[in-house]
């Protein structure tokens, strides 16, 4: 028997050791998106070039180390384990559940404490470059930017005996399906969304606003609304215990996001610079930078952590430097990268104007996040 690798045992390697990956699927979908790392190599050879054998891989197979066979959802690379196994490769697996639970696969990382007690939390969905947070404080806990697998926070809640009371989303997202709205449903919590963003949802939220804040525990952590539009028009950052700034897909780390995702690009190019070279530069340089997404590996620190202090941003991201409010425009207007699959289906999705099945909208959200002007 050939032994599954999880997405878990993947993302640990991929973010602090070695792996050799084989890819199977076919070449335009490992163009688009693969698994990606600074001690990660990979190779793409189709399936169905495979069939007949694998004898002319094997000389470009490393010796001695892990060879992780992947597919789209398993039954390929677990054929292609076998094969090479009865071909004499030692130490092969095949990614259990295939691309699809790399995609879906969250990682809970401590950012830091908190002046007043309590805590924050990264979850990192590092398949997608998705990032979502928890914020703790006296057994209570607010969750921002929710992903779909709302089974990881319930467990983490579990774990730590906290009781979810507040969902939020910074802005209506266009990457990836919120968990938001139906966590905040099962926990009996209250789910916040920007107003501006909201005006053809189908349910009932709370107005995510300037002055609303949102307190978690007793020991008073405040959530405060920063409205910042230019990604979408309600984009709202969340200044948390005056300690770190969420800025969701406004500012990233090696990069910012893209105002196209609604069609108004040319509308909101005004609005993004705006919050980026004026409010964000009110803010105080100190604040920990702690974004929705981040596009390359190499934005994971050593602690594991995608953050920055809001003053080195403003002085080592290119995004945060451009003078001319012309070249700036045409920054986020021209020659974008391709949008997000999917991204009308699944902003509709989260507006609950449509309600795909779980397998429909696991390929919906399939690929790489693609909310930055740069990838």
């Amino acid at each position: 028997m050939i032994t599954p690798m999880s997405a878990k045992d993947v993302a640990s390697k991929v973010l602090d050791g070695e792996l050799f990956i084989l890819d199977v699927r076919n070449e335009s979908d490992y163009s688009d998106w693969k698994i990606e790392g600074k001690g990660v190599q990979s190779i793409n050879r189709p399936y169905f070039d495979l069939i007949d054998g694998v004898d002319d891989l094997l000389e470009l197979l490393p010796k001695g180390k892990e060879v992780l066979v992947a597919c789209a959802k398993e039954g390929s690379s677990q054929m292609v384990a076998e094969m090479l196994d009865d071909a004499g490769v030692q130490d092969v697996y095949y990614l259990e559940g295939g691309m699809k639970a790399w995609s879906e696969y969250l990682k809970p990382v401590k950012v830091g404490d908190l002046k007043d007690g309590g805590s924050i939390y990264q979850f990192n969905r590092i398949g997608k470059g998705c990032l979502s947070y928890l914020v703790e404080s006296d057994g209570e806990a607010a969750i921002i930017d929710t992903a779909r697998m709302k089974d990881a926070y319930v467990d983490f809640a579990k774990e730590n005996n906290l009781t979810i009371k507040h969902l939020i989303d910074t802005h209506l997202h266009a990457d990836h399906i919120s968990g938001g709205r139906k966590l905040a449903e099962e926990a009996n919590g209250t789910y916040w969304l920007p107003e501006k963003d909201a005006g053809e949802v189908t349910f009932d939220y709370e107005k995510l606003e300037d002055g609303k804040d949102i307190v978690v525990g007793s020991t008073k952590i405040a959530i405060q609304p920063l409205y910042s539009p230019g990604h979408t028009i309600g984009s709202t950052s969340l200044i948390v215990n005056d300690q770190y700034l969420l800025s969701g897909d406004i500012l990233f780390v090696d990069s910012f996001g893209r105002p196209d995702l609604a069609g108004k690009a040319e509308d909101w190019v005004g609005d993004l610079r705006n919050t980026l070279y004026n409010k964000y530069n009110e803010l105080s340089k100190d604040l920990i930078v702690l974004p929705a997404h981040f596009g390359k590996m190499s934005e994971i620190d050593e602690n594991g952590v995608v953050q920055a202090r809001l003053g080195v941003l403003f002085q080592e991201n290119e995004g945060l430097k451009i003078e001319s409010e012309e070249t700036f425009r045409k920054a986020v207007t021209e020659n974008l990268p391709p949008q997000p699959n999917a991204y009308q289906e699944i902003r509709q999705t989260n507006m609950g104007r449509i309600s795909p099945n779980e397998d429909e909208q696991r390929e919906m959200e399939i690929g790489p996040n693609r909310c930055a002007i740069t990838e």
